[in-house]
């Protein structure tokens, strides 16, 4: 099978393709290499630069490599920045994806993995005990009545980010509906870690990630790592995150393509480990596993920030048969080893 991988020189992207060609799959890779590496590409992979709203290359693609699918990875995914110039994100997010779906209709490619995000929900924090925190905007917002996230719970963005997320999944269920495009749209988590053998792992200009910065800011002191909040409604009043390996990230986007290539059928699955760690946590944790000590300040809020997202990954578990093997440990050890070593 040929597989479309949009965004394929990024982040997740880049472990996709190393995933595929594990498993016997041929990808093609589509990037603009405005936030991607070439260097992150695997030796002989099919590599056509350009933007994924240019429809004459995109058909091009299609037709001449045989594509069957597509896993889209291209977006824009600065939360911050996303609230600052949201033009930005919904061009990119939105309006480019909307003419990549419209060529993949009109070159009959009907089968399609989203990369979205659980910035689609807004955010979760025991809302029964009443529970609420202040939005970019200034107004108090009531998180969702769940500690954990799940997929039937109404989903409230508090950032553009999600917004234009959330925008896309709302676009394909109308094209699933009207045109048959079958559909998985997942929703991450904190995506982490790299490579196990250090081929690739994070290299995001500015990188915004707490585990990089972390271990960066033991590498690179000058690189001193921010803790954006401390007066959140959590256990320690720094954020909540779920975090989930990269590798486990793309075992879910081939489950989720062999679902809906034998079933026929659209669905959403969240894809987290199900456990919630604090800033601090995640800093205490790095220590442990450098033997080094974090350099960090504190600062304040930042904004469209959560105070608690975690996954309830049961549906994920149930229908595609998934489960994250990585643990927080392993997760930022094989981070640790591509940060000390990275090549670009």
């Amino acid at each position: 099978m040929n597989i479309l991988v949009t965004g394929g020189a990024g982040y997740i992207g880049s472990h996709m393709l190393r995933y595929l060609l594990r498993h016997d799959l041929r990808p093609v890779v589509l990037d603009n290499l405005v936030y991607g590496h070439r260097a992150s590409l695997p030796e002989k992979t099919r590599f056509y630069r350009g933007d994924i709203a240019d429809q004459k290359l995109t058909a091009r693609i299609i037709q001449k490599e045989k594509i069957t699918a597509v896993m889209h990875f291209s977006a824009y995914a600065y939360v911050g920045e996303s609230v600052e110039n949201p033009r930005k994100y919904y061009e990119n997010n939105f309006s480019k994806t909307q003419k990549l779906l419209d060529t993949l209709l009109d070159n009959n490619v009907s089968y399609f993995i989203f990369s979205s995000t659980c910035a689609t929900y807004g955010a979760s924090y025991n809302a029964s005990a009443g529970a609420s925190y202040n939005t970019s905007a200034g107004a108090s917002y009531n998180a969702p009545d769940a500690e954990k996230l799940h997929e039937n719970l109404p989903q409230n963005p508090i950032n553009p980010y999600g917004f234009t997320k959330l925008a896309v999944e709302k676009m394909l269920a109308d094209y699933s509906r009207a045109y048959g495009l079958r559909y998985a749209a997942l929703r991450y988590f904190n995506a982490a870690g790299a490579d196990d053998a250090g081929a690739v792992g994070e290299a995001h200009t500015p990188e915004t990630h707490l585990i990089p910065l972390a271990l960066q800011s033991i590498l690179r002191p000058a690189r001193q790592l921010k803790i954006f909040g401390t007066d959140y409604p959590t256990p320690d009043g720094t954020c909540v995150r779920d975090y989930v390996h990269v590798y486990d990230l793309a075992a879910a986007h081939l489950q989720a393509l062999d679902y809906i290539l034998k079933n026929k059928t659209s669905d959403c699955f969240n894809l987290g480990s199900e456990n919630g760690y604090s800033v601090r946590e995640i800093i205490r944790a790095c220590e442990k596993v450098s033997g080094r000590r974090v350099n960090f300040q504190e600062a304040g809020r930042r904004a469209g920030d959560p105070a608690y997202l975690v996954a309830d990954s049961g549906k994920a578990k149930k229908i595609l048969n998934w489960q994250a093997r990585y643990d927080l440990e392993k997760i930022i050890a094989t981070a640790w080893q591509w940060e000390q070593n990275r090549r670009y």
